[in-house]
């Protein structure tokens, strides 16, 4: 794991500046790579590279960073890491005359990017990566991020200078980056709670897509090309045209197997490793496959709080027992939980609003304690039907979507006319094991979407502010895949098509997001082996029936998990890794969020309809609303913009 950052700029001459700019486009990602740091200049085109080293696979010197090719024409800097890289080794030697320096997988995927050619060698990935390679002889740099989106990149072209890198600190590091703030990207924020790409919180400045590459001709007309390799529609589409023909006990033998060799190649590393573990199903079956391929107990890693309302701990301690792995937690107090808030907008590098952005840290901090890679359960949800949005639309959808809009309205003032917190005090009524976490807050998200129609009802289930627009003083909310009417002809399966949305936007633009920026804080290597890309495209040969079915989300999953672990241990209402940010606005946040939101404030800086924010924020303070989410977000943003 690493950060990479470079440019070509043919205006600088001074090879001092260049090497200057480089140097501190590489320090501006140091906790991305705390084992060293090197830069690369090239001496025409004023091409640069800069790369910091989590030294994780090969920790000598022939692992280091940027690298040369054998044959001397490719330059490669690279953050991630190739799994089954040994046997693309292999098939090089037994291929080609070459004899390589060490055994990092940064070498194999540049001598099988010299020999096979870059589409070639990606199709041969099983991995999460970024990577640019200069093409001396062409005079092209490439681009390249892995199918789903596990590792992030920036880039920008702008008056005739490219820039690129892991993270904007260090594209903002070289003078000519462009920093004019996209008021378009703060509406899309608003709404989602993160920038969905290829949007940035900069103007001109892009995320590079999941499954894509970029090309850049130095010497051609120096017009950045975007290519697909790799995508979810494909993948969705071939999943579809050759559905999965087993029966079930087949198909739940095949996902254990790919499950099992996605793991075992996640626990290559020369050093130490463990598994983040809340105790559901998800982290469960990680933590389970990999006990079972070890010869000692694994280390897992929880964090705990005192409001049981967000304390996974003790299940996850009590899987843990089961599986008999070498487990660590800690119990967080709320102070120390809301000491990261003053970090996060350095943290998270542009606004990003998902409060779980916290104890992600936090469980991140921990596990760095105690190893340097740690394997993560992200993407059960999205791709076996875990989301409690799932399970509703596949018992409730059509009849929600078809409700007379008299009968909506009248169903969601009834809804309304309560608070979410009277509700969740009605919910305990309920066993713990059968009610569902915060129950007033799911009841008002589905007082937004009654008597919505298809197109809409993902689209205000995935919405934080409804209308941001009407937040904003200046912007234009981009429209995005979310308002593809076509996407219904294709996927008519309501469930399918908030999975398949939910994996091209939620998933990699927040879930991936969090876990990346969080990790890498702590300088922490984060895998992610659900995400593993033959998982994904047999997930999509699956259905529906095999995901959802009795009202209950991930039915495959919880069979492979049910032959490691007993299902009372795992069967409860599904938590969430949250933390109380509702009641923290009211008490101990209440100074803080008052001082970034004031009236005056607000008005000075320009962005937000201030009037409109101070009524939502003294409605929360009353109690009347629960407008969490919402003021979470513009405190976000109110926090980043106060850092940068």
């Amino acid at each position: 794991m690493c950060g990479i950052a470079g440019f070509i700029d043919g205006t600088i001459n001074d090879t001092d500046k260049k090497q200057s700019i480089a140097h501190a486009m590489g320090e501006a990602m140091y906790r991305r790579g705390p084992d060293g740091g090197e830069i690369w200049l090239s001496p025409d085109h004023g091409v640069a590279f800069a790369h910091r080293r989590l030294s994780i696979i090969d920790l000598s010197s022939a692992g280091q960073q940027p690298m040369a090719s054998s044959c001397g024409r490719y330059v490669l800097i690279y953050n991630g890491e190739i799994y089954n890289a040994a046997q693309i080794r292999a098939k090089i030697l037994s291929q080609y005359d070459i004899k390589f320096k060490g055994h990092s997988d940064t070498e194999v995927l540049l001598e099988a990017i010299a020999n096979w050619g870059i589409k070639d060698t990606l199709h041969h990935l099983i991995g999460m990566f970024v990577f640019a390679v200069w093409d001396k002889k062409l005079k092209r740099l490439t681009l390249c991020r892995d199918r789903v989106g596990i590792k992030p990149l920036y880039w920008s072209y702008n008056k005739g200078v490219f820039i690129f890198g892991s993270i904007l600190k260090s594209l903002k590091k070289h003078p000519k980056c462009p920093t004019q703030i996209d008021q378009n990207a703060i509406a899309s924020f608003l709404r989602f709670n993160y920038i969905p790409a290829p949007q940035s919180i900069y103007q001109d400045v892009q995320k590079l897509p999941p499954g894509h590459i970029l090309t850049f001709d130095a010497d051609g007309d120096k017009t950045p090309k975007l290519t697909t390799y790799w995508s979810l529609d494909q993948a969705v589409r071939q999943g579809k045209n050759t559905p999965f023909s087993g029966t079930e006990n087949e198909a739940v033998i095949t996902l254990e197997e790919l499950l099992e060799d996605a793991v075992a190649k996640r626990m290559i590393s020369d050093v130490p490793f463990g598994a983040f573990l809340s105790g559901g199903i998800d982290s469960s079956t990680v933590a389970a496959l990999m006990q079972k391929q070890s010869f000692s107990p694994v280390k897992t890693f929880s964090i705990g709080f005192e409001d049981q309302a967000y304390n996974e701990a003790q299940h996850a301690a009590h899987v843990a027992k089961h599986l008999g792995t070498e487990h660590t937690e800690l119990y967080v107090t709320p102070a120390e939980a809301r000491a990261v808030i003053p970090n996060l907008a350095d943290i998270y590098d542009e606004p990003f609003a998902d409060s779980s952005q916290i104890p992600t840290y936090l469980v991140s901090k921990l596990t760095r304690n105690h190893v340097t890679v740690a394997l993560s359960g992200d993407g059960g949800d999205e791709l076996f039907g875990g989301y409690r949005r799932y399970i509703t639309a596949h018992r409730y959808g059509n009849k929600i979507s078809h409700l007379p809009k008299f009968v909506g309205n009248l169903s969601s003032g009834i809804i309304q006319s309560l608070s979410p917190q009277t509700w969740d005090q009605i919910f305990k009524i309920i066993p713990d094991n059968k009610r569902p976490s915060h129950p007033g807050d799911t009841l008002y998200k589905l007082a937004s979407v009654l008597g919505e129609t298809s197109d809409g009802y993902y689209r205000k289930l995935v919405s934080n502010w409804q209308n941001p627009n009407s937040i904003l003083n200046h912007g234009q909310e981009y429209q995005g895949i979310l308002w593809d009417q076509t996407i219904e002809q294709s996927l008519p399966n309501r469930v399918e098509r908030m999975q398949y949305l939910d994996t091209l936007t939620y998933l990699p633009d927040d879930i991936l997001t969090k876990v990346d920026r969080a990790s890498m804080a702590a300088s922490l290597e984060a895998r992610v082996p659900l995400l593993d890309h033959r998982v994904v495209e047999f997930s999509w040969s699956l259905p529906i029936h095999m995901k959802i079915r009795n009202g209950q989300g991930k039915w495959i999953l919880r069979k492979v998990l049910d032959k490691y672990v007993p299902s009372g241990l795992i069967n409860r209402p599904k938590m969430g890794f949250g933390i109380p940010i509702d009641n923290w606005l009211r008490g101990p946040l209440k100074s803080w969020s008052n001082d970034l939101l004031s009236e005056q404030y607000l008005q000075k800086q320009g962005l937000l309809n201030s009037s409109l924010v101070q009524e939502k924020l003294q409605q929360h303070q009353a109690g009347t609303h629960n407008w969490q989410h919402q003021l979470w977000a513009i405190l976000m943003l109110q926090s980043w913009l106060e850092s940068n």
